[in-house]
């Protein structure tokens, strides 16, 4: 299978934010998996660079159907196979210019040559918010006063989501980005500590090499957002458009920024404060399932 350009940059997507967050090592280790003997350390570049490089080495290869396999893998989507096949679906659009489909029957993924290219609009594109739909969504009350949070720890995010406001409209859209990365992340945290049986006993909770739960201070957002949505404290649209504020850490400093080549925008800005703010309405609306 030869993929093009715009198919590949939704496969390294896929690979490194949407169906789960991998970090440098973790994506080192994914590639050795088809071949590659490489170790992480001082020099990795950005992992989009690294991703992008990879699947541009093995595009036309055995080992790229073998890449689409492993991350379209049913077995890491148990108990939402729903979301495994939204993420096959959204792919599909893109393999449709290259006359290529992917389906999954049962545990199985199989491709399918197409004869000409087929573009078709998934029947339930009504249940997935399109990004103009995610960002026209209002939020009268965005305070944490109610997620149950200790007093002293919700007054200083209410105090963070104030000036991030603030820096979004004097146009500070990194400020936006690195303070609502971390802001989201106090927050889960915060609820993990109140909940630690809940976030421990998650499937998608992190883990070791030796498949222990890694400990909470161990935890990315990314991590943090993927077990929230597990326990339906958050709905799939904060998963879907999380992928920036996830990286925010990578921003903080000069030298990430530079390397990822990252520059903040409005609209990634925008994007980011609404993660933000809709995470907060629907933990509140939600926390109750894991008070219970």
């Amino acid at each position: 299978m030869i993929l093009t350009p715009k198919s590949l940059e939704k496969l390294r997507l896929l690979i490194n934010e949407e169906t789960e967050y991998r970090s440098g090592p973790q994506l080192v280790r994914f590639f050795n998996s088809l071949g590659f003997n490489e170790s992480y350390g001082q020099g990795f570049p950005s992992r989009w660079m690294y991703t992008d490089e990879k699947l541009e080495r093995i595009n036309g290869s055995p080992e790229l159907d073998q890449c689409i396999r492993m991350v379209l893998n049913p077995v890491n989507f148990i108990g939402r196979l729903a979301d495994l096949d939204n993420h096959t679906n959204e792919f599909n659009k893109f393999l449709a210019f290259d006359k290529w489909r992917v389906v999954r029957e049962g545990a199985e993924i199989k491709f399918i040559k197409l004869e000409k290219i087929e573009i078709e609009e998934s029947c339930s594109t009504g249940q997935l918010d399109t990004e103009d739909q995610f960002l026209s969504r209002e939020f009268s009350d965005i305070s944490t006063q109610n997620i149950g949070l200790d007093g002293m720890v919700s007054a200083i995010i209410d105090q963070r989501i104030n000036e991030i406001e603030k820096c979004y409209s004097s146009g500070a859209y990194l400020s936006v980005i690195v303070i609502a990365g971390s802001t989201l992340e106090g927050i889960l945290l915060g609820l993990a500590t109140k909940h630690p049986k809940q976030f421990n006993t998650a499937t998608s909770s992190p883990k070791d090499g030796s498949g222990k739960v890694r400990q909470f201070h161990e935890w990315s957002l990314s991590s943090f957002i993927d077990v929230a949505y597990e326990l339906r404290l958050v709905q799939y649209d904060i998963q879907k458009f999380s992928h920036t504020l996830r990286d925010f850490r990578n921003y903080i400093h000069p030298f990430q920024q530079m390397s990822s080549g990252f520059s903040p925008r409005q609209h990634t800005a925008k994007i980011c404060l609404q993660v933000l703010r809709a995470a907060i309405q629907e933990i509140r609306d939600n926390v109750v399932k894991i008070n219970s």
